[in-house]
């Protein structure tokens, strides 16, 4: 017996003619409060206040952002802002500095005088018999 598998499970049903549920809800209640907006408040602040709000609920009905609605991303956005941050790093152990007195008795003793053709030599040396060359 075979079953078949659903496809397109995470499409919405379309309620309101080519609008889903939630597409009509922000659209109509963008719609509701701009006509309440147009009879009360003075035109210029109608204008104002008016169009951002339109863009609002026509965004949040239409808009997607990585496949999920605005509605979730601003949730999102909202929760990232309000909330606590947690951050978490891996302690390393403190390193002591330890400071010796040393006194020389030369300080020419220790340093190795060398000419420029015995530099060039060392070079070509380090270059033909370089281990880490492929």
């Amino acid at each position: 017996m075979r079953f078949e598998v659903p496809q397109f499970i995470e499409v919405e049903a379309k309620i309101v003619g080519p609008l889903t549920w939630k597409q009509f809800v922000y659209i109509a209640g963008g719609l509701g409060l701009l006509l309440i907006m147009y009879f009360t408040f003075p035109f210029t602040f109608f204008v104002l206040i008016g169009i951002p709000m339109g863009i609002l609920s026509s965004a949040l009905a239409f808009h997607k952002i990585n496949n999920r609605p605005l509605s979730i991303f601003l949730e999102s956005v909202v929760n990232y802002i309000l909330k606590k941050k947690l951050y978490l790093w891996k302690r390393e152990e403190m390193q002591t500095i330890i400071e010796r007195d040393v006194t020389l008795s030369s300080p020419t003793s220790n340093l190795i005088y060398t000419s420029k053709n015995t530099l060039s030599s060392l070079s070509h040396n380090l270059e033909i018999h370089n281990p880490h060359q492929q």
